[in-house]
């Protein structure tokens, strides 16, 4: 099993805005990144990744993907292929049939999965936008990874894809 963490930055690292704000990330980004949660069928996420996530109207692409949520917290999903678990390793557990795992957010879950080593791959969709305060990538965790890249790809005239190996 592969697990790939993919999201959506600005050149200084944000993820999002304080007020959760993604409506900078363009609708080409939202294509590159509905193609691969599709192709792997699964998508991990956190509580407030997931909030803000559903009430996307594009979300309903996403509709057949088995959505895995970590929470300190149980509340009721929006659908019977929404699952909370509340570990890192317990997601990769429930989604022990894929190949691939898509890990998307937020800046506390992907610390979660980098701090204890369990992502293979990264790929960083660079929007053209910079702001002084948000959501950073990774938050509240301390760890060091070396990468390896991969690969770049031009998603748009501005936007630029960046894939890397996490090295172990």
């Amino acid at each position: 099993m592969k697990v790939i963490l993919y999201i959506a930055i600005t050149p200084n690292g944000f993820i999002a805005k304080n007020n959760d704000d993604t409506s900078w990330i363009s609708q080409q980004e939202w294509n590159s990144y509905s193609q691969i949660v599709q192709r792997a069928g699964n998508l991990v996420v956190g509580h407030r990744t997931y909030d803000i996530l559903t009430k996307q109207p594009e979300f309903s692409e996403l509709k057949d993907v088995q959505l895995i949520v970590v929470s300190d917290k149980n509340f009721l999903t929006l659908s019977s292929n929404h699952i909370v678990v509340h570990s890192p390793k317990e997601a990769l557990k429930s989604l022990d049939n894929f190949s691939e795992i898509i890990v998307a957010g937020g800046g506390l879950l992907n610390s979660a999965f980098l701090g204890e080593n369990l992502v293979d791959e990264i790929y960083l969709d660079i929007e053209p936008i910079v702001f002084g305060e948000g959501i950073p990538i990774f938050r509240d965790k301390s760890f060091e990874r070396k990468l390896k890249l991969l690969g770049t790809k031009q998603i748009t005239d501005q936007e630029i894809q960046i894939h890397y190996q996490v090295l172990k």
